[in-house]
């Protein structure tokens, strides 16, 4: 049996974790990723959570055939740098170089990738776009992240920084975005989106059960329109409505560029199942540009979770065979 080792850096964490030759994740590990702090102790840390989940799964780096990494930003796979993350401060950061040095093993391979590609990847690779030829994956989280694969190979552009699904346009002068955009797809189909919708709802209808909800847990979350629209709350049901408009928005345009077999969708806010699908895929099917087309891309939730970052992460050195 042939082992990998897969590394998720996060803004929040960093987890390390050894995937077998049948994607089974055997052993992890992890710790705070603590931002912002030196590049190099966070490098350290990541070489640590590898050794630890290696030394966790009863093995030694000589079981291990290489170590792949996925992170936020623009990392460059060819050089190992990762050369821009905002969410971590990096720049220009050399990182393959680092995780090389400190795991003291020049015979093990390390690969980078962004960690939405990567994610993707292992998707692809074991989870809901299993057996695609062409797939893209989006996750609807604090942002909305894109991993596209074609002919089974990370598509990530020019200057590595492909794939940004979100930070295409759905309402032109609409919302602000964190990307100095206005209007784009992770502004109205994010957690952070769905949230602001709410929040401009329950100030326009302070006798909507939104208020009373949050008042009550004492916070505004994504899950609470869903949860008032479910308890008859038509002004909630409204802002679902539009949340699922834009939804749909988004992924019809990324149907209609790339034509994929599967597109997968996770992140929390899939949680809520029926209610968000069957209303998303209903407008999907009657706007997408091949409505009439006998075969028309498969949408399907994500499988694998907070895992697809791992298993992705540990088969970036077949991803770049």
């Amino acid at each position: 049996m042939k082992y990998y080792v897969g590394i998720d850096l996060g803004g929040t964490n960093i987890v390390a974790g050894v995937v077998d030759g049948d994607y089974k994740i055997i052993a992890k590990a992890s710790t705070k990723t603590n931002c912002p702090r030196p590049e190099k102790e966070i490098a350290a840390d990541m070489a640590k959570m590898a050794q630890q989940a290696v030394e966790n799964a009863g093995l030694t780096f000589d079981d291990i055939e290489w170590i792949g990494i996925g992170t936020p930003g623009i990392a460059n796979s060819s050089t190992g740098i990762i050369e821009y993350s905002n969410n971590l401060g990096f720049k220009d950061t050399p990182m393959v170089k680092y995780i090389t040095e400190f795991i003291g093993r020049n015979d093990t391979p390390v690969y980078i990738e962004n960690d939405a590609n990567a994610a993707a990847y292992g998707e692809y690779v074991a989870g809901a776009a299993k057996g695609a030829k062409n797939a893209v994956c989006i996750t609807l989280g604090t942002g909305v992240g894109g991993g596209i694969i074609i002919d089974g190979k990370i598509y990530a552009g020019s200057n590595f920084a492909g794939a940004e699904i979100g930070h295409t346009v759905v309402e032109v002068d609409g919302a602000q975005c964190s990307c100095g955009r206005k209007g784009c797809f992770e502004a109205y189909s994010s957690a952070t989106g769905l949230i602001r919708m709410s929040k401009e709802a329950m100030a326009e209808h302070p006798d909507s059960l939104m208020n009373k909800m949050a008042e009550e847990k004492g916070k505004v979350t994504a899950r609470t329109s869903f949860d008032c629209m479910r308890a008859g709350d038509i002004y909630a049901k409204a802002v679902v409505d539009k949340y699922i408009k834009y939804l749909a928005a988004g992924i019809t345009n990324t149907i209609n560029i790339f034509q994929p077999d599967i597109l997968c969708i996770g992140g929390g806010v899939c949680n809520e199942g029926d209610p968000l699908l069957l209303p998303m895929k209903e407008l999907v099917a009657k706007e997408v540009y091949t409505r009439n087309s006998p075969k028309n891309t498969k949408i399907v939730i994500a499988e694998l979770g907070n895992d697809a970052g791992i298993i992705g992460a540990a088969f970036l050195g077949r991803a770049n065979g």
